[in-house]
């Protein structure tokens, strides 16, 4: 490698790092601050560190005890990881599964099908909220997290797009050779489809779990028990409570999204893999 492409290299690394430094300013910004004292946020709120930061007593880590006593952090961690779990379940069968027959079985109607799932995207959700609501409550769900859980596996149109698009760029002749062995179109979305679309569903997985975590408005509609509530809706509660209190707040934020930044570091790779990989053969 030449001394000019190294340079031209190190030049995009150092682009790129500035450009992921900018973006995890806001971040660094709450996590230090939620290590203050009140005083010291309210006397300087713009200041990174704790002044001095050099003297262990000036890092404030009785935040987090303070604020878990705060709250029911672990039942609404619980009731997160819960609503997460089943959503993703949700979201990755119902979605698979329409996404391979839009994309692989061969039926009258199938791109008009599409045309219309791909305009619902350009609904807002203000639009089904009152009609997913009266079915909700129709059906006895209503204070439930099955509420939330349930319209998962329904489907999603942007997650079923996403798979779409992978499925389409899986050969032919691959799927021709599985129907010459004897497979039907379950088998060949089992035995061929599955193992091949692995990083897009770990993405689609991703995405419905990230989607479902920060979800605020379904459990405001759908759930007035706080034994239910999620840390979504919870946080806005402690906000409600302890709003004049910027250090506790901070450090519930903390921990609102150290989950999602482990799923992240866990996950990147896949979700990486599943983006690159997903094709926009249509």
């Amino acid at each position: 490698m030449t001394t000019r492409k190294v340079w031209k290299n190190s030049w995009r690394h150092i682009v790129v790092a500035a450009c992921a430094l900018l973006f995890a300013i806001p971040l660094l910004v709450m996590i230090f601050s939620s290590l203050k004292s009140p005083e010291e946020l309210a006397r300087n709120p713009y200041r990174l560190l704790p002044e001095p930061w050099w003297n262990p007593a000036a890092w404030n880590w009785q935040n987090y005890p303070d604020a878990l006593a705060s709250i029911p952090y672990w039942r609404y961690l619980f009731n997160s990881l819960l609503l997460c779990a089943g959503s993703v379940i949700g979201a990755t069968l119902s979605c698979s599964l329409v996404a391979w027959s839009l994309s692989q079985v061969r039926w009258r109607g199938r791109n008009l099908t599409f045309a219309v799932l791909v305009a619902t995207m350009l609904l807002p959700w203000q639009i089904t909220m009152v009609p997913r609501f009266v079915l909700i409550s129709a059906a006895g769900l209503y204070n439930s997290l099955w509420a939330i859980i349930l319209p998962t596996f329904l489907g999603d149109a942007f997650l079923i797009f996403l798979l779409r698009q992978f499925f389409m760029t899986i050969p032919r002749e691959l799927l021709e050779a599985g129907r010459v062995d004897g497979l039907g179109e379950w088998g060949l979305f089992w035995k061929i489809g599955l193992p091949l679309s692995r990083p897009a569903i770990a993405t689609v997985a991703i995405f419905q779990f990230v989607f479902t975590w920060n979800d605020f408005a379904g459990p405001l509609l759908y759930l007035n028990d706080p034994e239910k509530f999620p840390l979504a809706y919870g946080l806005e509660r402690f906000v409600s409570s302890y709003g004049d209190q910027t250090h506790l707040l901070l450090a519930a934020s903390v921990m609102f999204t150290i989950p999602i930044i482990v799923l992240f570091f866990f996950a990147q790779r896949t979700f990486i893999q599943g983006i690159a990989t997903t094709g926009i053969k249509g």
